[in-house]
């Protein structure tokens, strides 16, 4: 009978420090995350170097946390996976350094994950994967189609060509003088307002799979300059009701129309914004007839965890993938 595998997981590409273990891939056996939400509030947004700092502060914390909940001992962990890019520098090189200094200590392999490739597999946590499929990423700064014909391998065949739909959201909050983090606040207005304002929807020429929010960001702005200056009051939720269906309409019918030409097996959705409600809605009902499963994880798996890294990291490791020494954290890395 095969050994199981667990896999020590270290995820810190923004603002939370995350160390999780996983046990084949599909079984979370610890969860830890350390949230920084409330750091950054006052800013608006993500701080660098607050992130950093934060990191290197909770991670002993965490990673201690960790072994505590799963009661297991470094004898049983088979490699370590971390998260080396994309996302911020500093934050990202805290947990490359934590992960290089403990394989090295602990004599473990070591396995880079990138970023997305993690949000991906977080989905494999509910069902086994069925090739090929189709992944929707809406994360902060991405917004992409991707598609799968096996394991650990990533095609994209639609990707943002300025703003990412995340990031749309952030800029429209502050608009709307919403809390940070904006995007769960506009889809709990969006839940309680109208479609009053017929926002654009960008389509792009035929055929093509990529987005485009940034004429949608800048319309959302212009009306609410305009109506300031006209002294009329539009209401916060219609604003996010019009602009919430705008961003929903063309991720879905894009994420349809993939699907059915590339007749894939699966569609999953993957990244923080997968936790929109309004998104969680469409799809579901668009997806309803087709015969093709959709897959959205749980609310608590579609922000940045490590568990996702050890989901992505566990594949990665059974294909023999290993880091060196030399890993060092990469921004802008690509999904391949």
């Amino acid at each position: 009978m095969e050994k199981d595998k667990y896999i020590l997981a270290i995820e810190t590409s923004c603002d939370e420090t995350a160390v999780a273990i996983i046990k084949n891939g599909r079984e979370i056996i610890a969860n830890v995350v350390a949230s920084q939400i409330e750091s950054h509030k006052r800013f608006g947004g993500v701080v660098p170097e607050i992130a950093s700092r934060h990191h290197v502060e909770q991670m002993t914390v965490v990673l201690e946390e960790a072994f505590s909940e799963s009661l297991l001992t470094w004898d049983d962990i088979d490699a370590i996976a971390v998260t080396e890019g994309p996302g911020l520098v500093g934050a990202l090189l805290i947990g490359v350094s934590t992960a290089k200094a403990l394989a090295f200590a602990k004599h473990k392999p070591l396995v880079g994950v990138h970023h997305i490739a993690g949000h991906i597999y977080a989905n494999r946590f509910e069902r086994e994967f069925a090739f090929p499929l189709l992944a929707l990423v809406v994360s902060g700064g991405h917004t992409e189609l991707i598609l799968m014909r096996e394991h650990g391998n990533f095609a994209v065949i639609g990707e943002t060509r300025d703003d990412a739909a995340g990031e749309a959201y952030d800029k429209v909050a502050r608009m709307l003088e919403l809390p940070y983090p904006g995007g769960p606040q506009i889809d709990r207005l969006a839940s309680t307002g109208k479609e009053t304002i017929a926002f654009p929807r960008a389509w792009l020429e035929e055929g093509s799979y990529d987005f485009s929010f940034s004429g949608l960001k800048s319309s959302v702005i212009n009306t609410i300059h305009n109506a300031k200056q006209r002294g009329e009051t539009l209401r916060k939720e219609d604003i996010a009701a019009s602009f919430q269906a705008s961003v929903v309409e063309v991720l879905t019918e894009k994420t349809y129309k993939a699907a059915m030409e590339y007749g894939v097996k699966q569609v999953i959705v993957a990244g923080g914004v997968a936790a929109n409600q309004g998104l969680r809605t469409a799809l579901d009902q668009r997806f309803a007839d087709t015969g093709i499963p959709l897959l959205i994880p749980p609310l608590k798996l579609c922000t940045d965890n490590a568990a996702m890294i050890g989901a992505a990291g566990t594949i990665f490791y059974e294909q023999g993938k290993r880091a060196g020494w030399d890993m060092n954290a990469h921004p802008g890395l690509l999904l391949t």
